[in-house]
Formats: C-alpha cells, structure tokens, sequence
C-alpha cells in the first residue's frame, strides 16, 4: 500500500524530532572542535560512524580524499544524495556553520533512509565532501565519478535568509608570488629588488581594475608572506587572492585580468612573478602530479597555474627564489651576507597549505 506524501513527510518529521537531541550535540562537538582542509579526521570519524551504526554501508578516503566518504542506504534508483560539509575556518573556527551543514546532512539522511519502506526502491546517499573553505572536496568527488548514478543532490546551508534557491557565484582562489633580491635596505639598497612592493603594487592596480568590474565579479586579496626582517629587502612576497563572478565565463574573463595585473606588476618592478591556482591532480596511488604541462615555467611577468584540486598537492609553491634577472646574485662576505642574496637559492619561508576555493 503506498503512502501519500503528507503522510511520508509526517513519517520523516517525527523521525527527525525523535533524533534531535542526538543531532544538535553532533553539532555542538564539531563545533568545539574544529578542522581545516582536507584534515577534518576527528569529524569524518564521527559522521561516518553516526551513519555505520545506523546500517549505512560507509565507504572512506572516497575519490583519494582521507577525509572524504560516501555512506549507502536502499537500493535501485531513484538515488538522492544528502551532503555533509565539516571543515572550519582558518581563526574563525566554524564561523560558516558547517557544522550546523553536517548535522542537517546527517539527519536528513537518517530520517529518509528511517521512513523508506523496506520493499521500496531508491536510494539514500550521504555524502561527507571536505575542504569546503579550501580545496572544494565536492568538485574532487564529481570528477572521481561519485555523483555519476546520483539523480538529485541536496544540502542545507544556514544564512540569515530562506532561500528555496540561492544565488550563487562562481569562485576560485590563486596566489600569486613575486621573488626578488635580498639586500641591505641603507648598505646597499641599490642592489635588492623589493618582492613586497611589487605585491603592494598589485594590491594597488587590483583596487582600480575593481572599480570597473561587471556587478557580480570581485577580487579580495590577503598578504600570506611580506618578508623576514625590517633590515632586509624582501626577495619573496606572496598573496592570495580570491576570485567571484556572476558566471563561469566572466570568472575566467576576471582570472585573465589578474594575470595581466600581476604581469605588468612583475615587469614594471624588475620582480619574477609566480602563479599557483587551487588544482592539482592525485594519481591513482594517491601522489599528487601537476597538471597538463608537469612543471610551471617561471619568467619574469608570466605565470603559470595548475588546474585540478587535491590535497597534498604542492605545484606552484616556490622551494626557492631566485634573482629578478634569473639566476643567483654573487655574495661578497660572511660580514654582507644580510646585504646580498646568497650564492645558492635559499629555501622559502614556511608557508601554510595553499587553500582552495571558499564557498561561504
């Protein structure tokens, strides 16, 4: 005998109520506990395992992501997927309200998969995406086929409005470097080329590019590395910048617009521009490769990007710098050796991991 609908929302309505407790104190844990890109282990763990006990069948480390997951429920077609997003906000924490995103996704699914008749076809599909704020977990598992027998696929976000349908934007993020030479800023001024001020510069050219850009389309940058020391020129500056437009064509119109910017930059300020983008690809053993053509080329005013996300990957990220002529400036004595570059490329400061794309 089949239900009507009314009478199947009333069936899910009441399983929900009835899990509620549960459900807000999942939330409460994520949100004391919170975890970045790709290294949300402690909330994977716990989604997951909140789904296995429940008679999911869990699958994990899903299209090469550790933290990733996929949790199965019924059987045949339809198939509707429920997304779970977790990871925090780099000083913020769960600012975003992932956490409450994960513990709507996980109620829902079990609600569903709770008020589907045993005998009925159709399956529920919770899916754990990570790196939301960075990386963009979800666009990995498309292209690693997991949403392929997927017929519908549905989250929840919390805002300050109810959307049926949000308006969203397309996004992306990349950061952009500039190498230099070091030098004493009052010794021996003359002989450094200052990374930071072509940086700075970039900044500058971006806030007048952004007066004329279409509506929808925004470039927000941030500092990541403006040097070592106040008696040393910066011979390596980094920032990341991050892209939205209204459309997958105007964002690729902006993208082009900032490699023109930091170009021009890096060739008015004799500095060599670096590009890195968000996606890297993971071959089937899990290393991270780049992508299509193996290396960047470097040269002063060009750069180069890489286009597939995956954790792990470190295309893009410079392990030395060079001169702004491109090759490594003479050192004259153990005294000068803060004046001048070293004989050899010396090794990058530290840098965080390169994240990708934010969705908030």
């Amino acid at each position: 005998m089949s239900r009507t609908p009314d009478a199947v929302h009333q069936v899910i309505h009441e399983e929900v109520a009835a899990r509620a407790d549960a459900l807000w104190d999942v939330a409460r844990r994520l949100h004391a506990d919170p975890e970045y890109a790709f290294a949300e282990h402690r909330a994977a763990a716990l989604l997951s395992g909140e789904l296995e006990r429940a008679g999911f069948a869990v699958e994990r480390g899903v299209a090469g992501m550790p933290t990733a997951f996929t949790a199965r429920s019924g059987r045949g077609r339809p198939a509707v997927a429920l997304l779970m997003e977790y990871d925090a906000l780099p000083g913020l924490g769960h600012a975003c309200g992932h956490n409450l995103i994960a513990a709507a996704g996980l109620g829902a699914a079990l609600a569903v998969a709770a008020a589907l008749p045993k005998a009925s076809s159709g399956t529920v599909l919770a899916v754990g995406t990570p790196a939301e704020e960075g990386g963009g977990g979800k666009a990995v598992e498309v292209e690693a086929g997991v949403f392929d027998d997927v017929d519908a696929a549905l989250m929840f976000h919390p805002g300050v409005y109810s959307w049926a349908r949000a308006p969203l934007t397309a996004q992306v993020q990349y950061r952009v470097a500039f190498h230099g030479r070091a030098a004493h800023p009052t010794g021996n001024p003359t002989e450094g080329v200052d990374a930071l001020a072509g940086l700075v510069e970039l900044f500058n050219v971006l806030a007048v590019l952004g007066r004329r850009l279409p509506e929808g389309s925004h470039v927000q940058g941030i500092v990541t590395h403006g040097g070592t020391a106040t008696n040393i020129v910066p011979e390596y500056a980094e920032g990341l910048f991050g892209l939205r437009a209204a459309t997958t064509a105007a964002l690729e119109e902006l993208t082009e617009r900032l490699r023109a910017c930091a170009d021009g930059v890096a060739l008015a300020t004799g500095t060599t521009s670096r590009w890195s983008g968000p996606r890297c690809a993971t071959s089937t053993s899990g290393t991270a490769r780049c992508s299509p053509s193996g290396s960047p080329r470097i040269s002063p005013g060009r750069a180069s990007s890489c286009h597939h996300p995956r954790p792990g990957c470190t295309w893009g990220r410079p392990t030395s710098a060079t001169s702004a002529r491109g090759s490594p400036p003479s050192t004259r004595s153990s005294r000068s050796r803060a004046r001048t570059a070293p004989t050899t490329p010396r090794s990058s400061p530290r840098r965080p991991p390169r994240p990708g794309p934010a969705r908030c």
